[in-house]
């Protein structure tokens, strides 16, 4: 399986879904999707609008990949993880099925059948679909969209998708359907002009949400972000709130509630509603590792972000925290270029190396090695939680710990 082992688990085209859908009766078509792709935030973004749409009433499945601690938190109705029975009957109904065929379907296409079966079976009203990697290729493009959203574009899963950022919006933009209007969160230069004509060809509405929202934050807490939204000038929503308190989650609110205002032009959906929903992701969708605070004095924080522009915001929010001594928990994957991460970390740091407990974790001497060639200096340990624990008695009341680089590595701390 791919969040395993990595690129041996990947696939080429889309056969295999398709095959798979069709053994299943293809529950996909039987629900409206909205679909997200995006290289950083469309985990942030999905459970926003999934938890707005919850609010506003709607029976809402959502599928977004990885999961931290449960395998079920990929698969959830109205915040609920799928039942552990309803897993273990699907594996044991469709084995047989799938192992005689020539289908041999990897652990996301599984997973992805799983999902769309039980949310055709609990006739949902809404799914929002997070893809697990690229757009054009990935499983959940065979879905019903009723809207495409694309959060950004950044250099990750270069080896499959590209190396440019122009290669990797062509992939992502492979979620854009004819007629099916498509939000972009994030206007990049590199990128702007395939969205618009792949927008074109398709006889499809863009709106670039950045562009047409302007985001204040008005304060922010440790639970919190409070905010004011404007469109055109004008207040379009006042003195609102966010509990995922990430300081770049400030443009995925913006794609979010982009999105939400598209698809309430068929689907009313308040202002209110908006608010309400923002205001309890946490608490109605489950969300874990996006700027998660796992204690105070001393302060400790862990964040999924593990590319270039994810580490790089994580910094730059680190930058507006008041500690004497930063900590910092890392570990990495081994089928990256970790290089332009390890470049962007502070150097006036203590660093605790480790290894996930996964096949594709990079090896803590290794990743303690190469961070060397960067300045950042410190100890290897034998796991997470060893280094954690380690963190933990050296730091002071008034000291930051930090874990991450990895999602691996935040799911082993929260």
């Amino acid at each position: 399986m791919f969040q395993r082992v990595g690129a041996a688990a990947y696939k080429a085209n889309l056969d295999n879904t398709i095959s798979l859908c069709k053994i299943l009766d293809n529950p996909e078509q039987k629900f409206p999707s909205i679909h997200i792709a995006g290289t950083n935030g469309k985990g942030s973004v999905s459970h926003m609008i999934a938890s707005v749409l919850q609010t506003a009433g709607f029976k809402t499945g959502l599928y977004t990949s990885p999961h931290l601690k449960d395998f079920r938190e990929r698969i959830r109705i109205n915040g609920k993880k799928v039942p552990k029975e309803y897993v273990v009957d699907f594996v044991e109904k469709n084995s047989p099925v799938l192992t005689e065929s020539e289908i041999n379907p990897s652990f996301f296409e599984y997973t992805f059948g799983m999902a769309i079966s039980w949310f055709a079976e609990e006739n949902i009203d809404i799914a929002v679909m997070e893809t697990g990697m690229g757009g054009r290729l990935d499983s959940t493009n065979v879905v019903k969209s009723v809207l495409s959203v694309i959060t950004n574009i950044g250099l990750d899963h270069t080896q499959f998708l590209g190396d440019t950022l122009e290669k990797i919006a062509v992939e992502k933009a492979g979620i854009i359907k004819s007629g099916i209007p498509v939000v972009i969160g994030e206007t990049q230069n590199e990128t702007k002009s395939i969205f618009i004509k792949k927008a074109e060809e398709l006889n499809t509405e863009i709106s670039f949400a950045d562009i047409e929202f302007d985001l204040r934050i008005i304060e922010k807490t440790n639970s919190k972000l409070n905010f004011t939204l404007f469109k055109d000038n004008q207040i379009w929503l006042e003195n609102a709130s966010c509990d995922l308190i990430g300081i770049y989650q400030l443009k995925n609110i913006v794609t979010a509630i982009k999105a939400l205002e598209v698809f309430s032009i068929n689907n009313p959906i308040s202002k209110e509603q908006i608010r309400k929903g923002l205001s309890n992701v946490v608490k109605s969708t489950g969300l874990l590792g996006r700027w998660q605070i796992l204690q105070n004095k001393p302060l400790s924080i862990c964040d999924t972000g593990h590319n270039a522009d994810g580490i790089s915001m994580i910094v730059s929010q680190m930058k507006n925290l008041q500690f004497d001594k930063l900590h910092f928990v890392l570990g990495m994957v081994n089928d990256k270029n970790i290089e332009p991460v390890l470049s962007l970390l502070p150097t006036d740091a203590k660093y605790y190396f480790c290894r996930a407990n996964i096949p594709r974790a990079l090896n803590a001497k290794e990743l303690q090695k190469k961070a060397s060639n960067y300045s950042l200096k410190g100890n290897t340990y034998t796991s997470v939680g060893e280094a954690y624990k380690a963190a933990k008695s050296c730091a002071n009341p008034d000291d930051l710990i930090f874990t991450g680089g990895s999602t691996f590595v935040v799911a082993e701390v929260v």
